[in-house]
């Protein structure tokens, strides 16, 4: 069994210290908010430190779960973290932070003897829980195949995709498709809603037509009822679309459609729906309507 540190302990980093724990690895926690890392603690067997250098101090392996690149560069690269690192240890950002923001911190911690892998993941709580989270893990090769065999309490694939960054771009393209995707279904529920077909009825029929998909079947709670907890809120949404979009200008890449539903969830966000759901669009979408 690993040491493990874990950073930052919201939904998601909360249920990946479960599953670690529940799989015998020591796992010490650290949270902004104390009393997060404290409540989780006092449900879990895992150890809670005052600071992230005292996290990741005795750590095989540290975990970053932290909201976003700036966040996370702040945690990693500060002085005290590098200095508690030990030689040969192995951090891997879960996080959807960024391309640049992978490079940097690859070349900071390569340049004190600590290996770092990029390793954004495909899935929600849930998914964790079920032991089922996608990993596109890039970076440190060795780093990879030394933090694979932890990351598998909750996951059921770490796919290597090549130099630092890359898996972030990776995660970048597959959030393209699920906000998007997730923008059609609140556009199209208010549609059919608004031209008097019952909510439930059309999404009975989304799940039965051409467009059911994992997405569209395990959503249906959030999109039908407004007191289903929160997977992913729209301020992170936007957060991770403003990334979708200036990652494309870098490259050149046309992404028109991607700016669209970037606008659309500013928009939600502005209106008050940012703590919400993703799926809240279409709550917004509807309140925009009666209106």
């Amino acid at each position: 069994m690993a040491d493990v540190g874990l950073l930052g302990v919201g939904r998601m980093g909360g249920a990946m210290a479960r599953k670690l724990a529940d799989a015998g690895h020591h796992v010490t926690v650290w949270n902004r908010t104390q009393a997060a890392a404290s409540a989780l603690a006092a449900d879990c067997a895992v150890d809670v430190a005052d600071t992230p250098a005292d996290a990741v101090s005795r750590a095989d392996v540290v975990i970053s779960m932290l909201a976003d690149g700036p966040t996370t560069r702040a945690v990693l690269l500060d002085p005290a973290v590098l200095a508690a690192l030990r030689p040969g240890t192995v951090v891997c950002d879960m996080a959807t932070s960024g391309v640049e923001s992978a490079k940097e911190v690859n070349a900071a911690l390569s340049a004190v003897g600590t290996r770092f892998v990029d390793a954004p993941v495909s899935g929600s709580v849930p998914t964790i829980m079920a032991g089922q989270l996608l990993v596109m893990a890039s970076g440190d090769r060795e780093g990879v195949d030394i933090a694979e065999p932890i990351l598998l309490a909750f996951a059921k694939k770490v796919a290597y995709l090549g130099d630092a960054g890359a898996g972030q771009a990776m995660k970048l393209a597959v959030n393209l498709v699920v906000f998007t995707l997730n923008s059609a279904v609140s556009e199209a529920l208010t549609l059919a809603v608004t031209a008097g077909v019952d909510a439930s009825s059309a999404y009975d029929i989304f799940q039965d037509s051409v467009v059911a998909a994992p997405f569209v079947n395990y959503k249906r709670p959030a999109y039908l009822d407004a007191a289903t907890p929160v997977a992913m809120s729209l301020t992170l949404t936007r957060k991770d679309m403003f990334l979708i979009t200036e990652f494309a200008e870098s490259l050149g890449v046309p992404a028109e459609v991607a700016a669209a539903v970037r606008d659309e969830v500013m928009q939600a966000c502005d209106a008050g729906f940012g703590d919400q759901d993703m799926a809240a669009l279409t709550r917004y979408l509807q309140a925009e309507t009666r209106e």
